[in-house]
C-alpha cells in the first residue's frame, strides 16, 4: 500500500515524527532477491494468499509487495489471479539487507508491530470515503490489547490521517478536494517558512545525496515505481525541513502530510495520469536553488510545487475511485 515513510540519514539534530518500517518492503526485497537469483524462475505463479501464509503476515502487506514487484516489471498479472513472475526485469531489484528468512513479527504486542499494515489499510480507503476506526475490533482483529490500539492511532493523528469527530471517535477523512485542498494550503504556508530555516543548517552530503537520487530518477523518469517516488519526497519534505531546528513548526508541518504519506499508495494506481513524474522538474528546481544559496527563491519554488501539487493529487484521487475496491476489515466502517 502506503506510503508512503519519513525517515532520514542525514538528520542529526532531530528526527521527525515516522511510520515504523514497512514489512511489505521486507517482502519485497526477499522476492525480488528470489527472482534475481533464481530461485523463483520466469513463469512461476505467485499467490497473495500464499505468500501472506508463507511469511507469517496478513495480505494487506503481501498485496502491496506485488504491486512494487509488478510496477518494477519482476512479475506480472496472471489471468485469473496471482502473479507471475517475468523473464525479464525492467529494474535491477532494490534489495534493502532484508532478512534471509520468512518474515516474523515481534512476539511483543507493540505498536510497531501493526502500524504499517494500518495505516496501508486506511490510506487504501480514504480515496473513495471516510472511514470510522473501532478500537476494539482492532485489537481483536490483531490480536492486541486496546493500549497496542491507542498507540497506533496516535501516531497515525500525528500524521494527520485520523482524527477525533465531536463524538471522541476516530475518522480518517475521505480525500475530497476540499480537504485536499486545505491540507495543501497548510502546507505551503508552513513547508517553504520551514525551509527557510533548514537552509543554513543543511549538509553538503544532504544535498549531494539527493541531488544524485534525483539525478537518477529523472534519466529513468519512465520507469521509476512508488518507492523510489516515495524517497525523493521524503527527501525534501522531511529530511530536509527537519533541519529547521524549530520543533513547534516541524510538528505542524507533519500533521499536514498525511497526503505525502498516501502518495504511495496514489503513485502506483495511477502512473497513466502523466507519462513521468511532473514534480522531478521541480524537486530538481528548488535543489539548485538551494545549492546557489538562495534559501527565499527556493522557498517561493517550493511554495510553487505544493500549489500545483495540489491538482495533481486531486486528479489521482478521481481516478482511484473509479478503479480501485478494498476488501472488506472488521475494524473500518464506511461513513456514509
Amino acid at each position: 500500500m502506503v506510503a508512503r515513510q519519513a525517515g532520514g540519514n542525514a538528520r542529526q539534530e532531530q528526527q521527525p515524527v515516522g511510520p515504523a518500517p514497512r514489512l511489505y518492503a521486507q517482502v519485497y526485497d526477499i522476492i525480488a532477491a528470489r527472482i534475481a537469483d533464481g530461485t523463483l524462475a520466469a513463469g512461476t505463479r505467485l499467490q497473495e494468499s500464499q505468500l501472506a501464509a508463507e511469511f507469517g503476515i496478513s495480505r494487506a502487506p503481501t498485496r502491496q509487495a506485488l504491486s512494487e514487484l509488478e510496477a518494477g516489471g519482476l512479475v506480472t498479472k496472471a489471468e485469473g489471479r496471482g502473479y507471475i513472475v517475468s523473464g525479464a526485469h525492467k529494474t535491477k531489484p532494490a534489495v534493502r539487507s532484508a532478512p534471509a528468512g520468512p518474515v516474523t513479527l515481534n512476539a511483543g504486542a507493540s505498536w510497531e508491530r501493526i502500524h504499517a499494515e494500518v495505516e496501508s489499510e486506511i490510506i487504501a480507503r480514504i480515496s473513495f470515503g471516510s472511514w470510522r476506526v473501532n478500537e476494539v475490533a482492532m485489537a481483536r482483529h490483531y490480536g492486541v490489547s486496546r493500549t497496542v490500539v491507542r498507540d497506533v492511532m496516535g501516531r497515525l493523528q500525528q500524521r494527520g490521517i485520523v482524527r477525533k469527530d465531536d463524538a471522541g471517535r476516530w475518522l480518517a477523512p475521505a480525500l475530497t478536494p476540499d480537504h485536499i485542498g486545505e491540507v495543501y494550503e497548510m502546507r505551503w504556508l508552513l513547508e517553504p517558512a520551514a525551509l527557510m530555516k533548514a537552509a543554513p543548517n543543511l549538509p553538503e552530503s544532504l544535498l549531494a545525496t539527493m541531488s544524485a537520487a534525483l539525478d537518477r530518477a529523472i534519466a529513468h523518469a519512465h520507469e521509476i515505481g512508488g518507492e523510489v517516488l516515495d524517497t525523493l519526497e521524503d527527501q525534501l519534505h522531511v529530511q530536509v525541513l527537519s533541519h529547521c531546528r524549530q520543533d513547534t513548526l516541524m510538528r505542524a508541518i507533519v500533521q499536514h502530510q498525511s497526503l505525502l504519506v498516501a502518495h504511495h499508495f496514489l503513485y502506483r494506481w495511477t502512473p497513466q495520469l502523466f507519462s513521468s513524474e511532473p514534480f522531478l522538474p521541480e524537486h530538481r528546481e528548488i535543489l539548485d536553488l538551494l545549492a546557489l544559496g538562495r534559501p527565499r527563491a527556493a522557498a517561493d519554488s517550493l511554495e510553487r510545487h505544493l500549489k500545483v501539487s495540489r491538482d495533481r493529487a486531486v486528479a489521482r484521487v478521481e481516478l482511484i475511485k473509479g478503479a480501485f475496491n478494498a476488501e472488506d476489515i472488521s475494524f473500518l466502517t464506511l461513513v456514509r
